[in-house]
């Protein structure tokens, strides 16, 4: 069975399409994810209101930059900011993360990737290891 939910959010997604071409129209937002028009330009909306994009008329169309110091909305274990998880997600070298500061975007789960920390993982209960 496919799974009928994404990773990120359509909040993300549509910043990252922004990232990627910052003119870019909002039908083509809409095609690009599966969402309608009128939900792409909701979420602008959001994103504009928020700080994280600035919204520049361009004749007769938008031109979209986005705020990319600003802090993510939620609390994480350490700041990060908008350019710095864009930077990851879209591969970028533009205010990218470098190999070292990016082991701290987030912990690995308990036992996970432990033999590159050279680590042994905890053993988990009713494990004989």
């Amino acid at each position: 069975m496919v799974a009928n939910w994404t990773f990120l959010t359509n909040h993300a997604r549509v910043l990252l399409c922004i990232a990627h071409d910052p003119g870019v129209r909002l039908r083509d937002i809409a095609a690009s994810l599966g969402i309608t028009e009128r939900s792409a330009y909701g979420i602008v909306a959001d994103l504009a209101e928020a700080g994280y994009v600035v919204k520049q008329k361009n004749g007769r169309r938008n031109r979209y930059q986005i705020q990319a110091h600003l802090p993510l909305p939620e609390p994480t274990r350490r700041e990060r900011t908008v350019g710095e998880v864009l930077a990851l997600l879209a591969g970028t070298g533009a205010g990218a993360v470098t190999g070292a500061e990016r082991a701290h975007l987030t912990p690995p789960p308990a036992g996970q990737n432990a033999a590159a920390s050279g680590q042994r993982p905890a053993p988990r209960a009713g494990d004989d290891r």
